[in-house]
């Protein structure tokens, strides 16, 4: 009897020295400590503390994790953090949309108007774009980059400098380019390094695609990249208080003559000089 007691209460006090208590039964848990540091817990509620700081859940509605003194961020908050493909969409229907109606109206449009046209509720607007001045952002990085894009895709589908001029314009026009004008005032940060990344871009392809042209002898040389810039911004948005319905089947026609007057040889005298870069950051 003595013996038995004295195993019990030397089992019991080496328990409470490693962390090991033992509770059978079903819904128990019982733990065993190595002294490695790990758990192991299974369907049976039994866990295994081995000392290395890590833990590994087994068995239905368990979940493993490694803790090395710390817990894991579960997996499903990982996945949480990446935007989904619906939210993605969501956030492209509501700046296509914006870029739409800042032509028609100006950026001073309602944004509840934005998200009647975007096919989205206010609550999705404004949880993508908190402010004015947060949608206004994206839309002129949005166009400005998109405009970048085909300057480079006409230089490399025409051999013919003008006729790359050309698709330029033509191209430009779809991308609204005239969203760009009326936001120049806009409240919003113009001096975003994101927005001064993406302007040099399109004023370098711009101008590469003007100096090609002049120095292959089919553009007039006494016009400039500006000069081309605000005839794209005049002539791909309508007048001011006019509905814009039916007014972009006149654009590409508009277009043409303007470049039909950029070739050479010159048909006239220009007035002025030619807009400069600098001029139209002046302005």
């Amino acid at each position: 009897m003595r013996v038995a007691v004295e195993t019990v209460a030397k089992g019991a006090a080496q328990a409470a020295v490693t962390g090991n208590t033992a509770q059978p039964g079903t819904g128990r848990v019982t733990r065993t400590d190595t002294g490695t540091g790990s758990v192991t817990r299974t369907d049976t509620d039994t866990d295994t503390d081995t000392g290395t700081g890590s833990v590994t859940r087994t068995g239905t509605g368990r979940v493993a994790e490694a803790a090395a003194g710390k817990s894991a961020a579960p997996t499903a908050s990982c996945r949480a953090a990446r935007p989904r493909a619906d939210a993605l969409r969501n956030r492209e229907r509501i700046v296509s949309a914006a870029r739409e109606l800042f032509v028609e109206f100006g950026p001073d449009v309602a944004l509840d108007d934005v998200a009647r046209r975007a096919g989205v509720g206010n609550a999705t607007l404004y949880r993508n774009f908190p402010d004015r001045a947060a949608l206004t952002h994206e839309v002129v990085l949005a166009v400005t980059s998109r405009t970048t894009l085909r300057a480079e895709e006409a230089v490399a589908a025409e051999s013919d400098p003008f006729a790359a001029l050309s698709r330029f314009v033509h191209a430009a026009a779809d991308e609204r380019i005239g969203a760009l004008c009326p936001m120049i005032s806009g409240v919003f940060d113009k001096d975003h390094p994101d927005l001064l990344a993406e302007r040099d871009r399109l004023e370098e392809a711009v101008a590469g695609l003007v100096s090609r042209a002049q120095s292959a002898g089919r553009l007039r040389t006494d016009i400039a990249v500006g000069d081309v810039l605000v005839a794209l911004s005049q002539l791909t948005r309508p007048l001011p208080g006019i509905a814009c319905q039916g007014i972009d089947r006149f654009t590409h026609r508009h277009l043409q003559l303007f470049l039909d007057g950029l070739e050479t040889p010159a048909r006239s005298e220009l007035p002025g000089s030619a807009a400069t870069l600098e001029d139209l950051r002046r302005s």
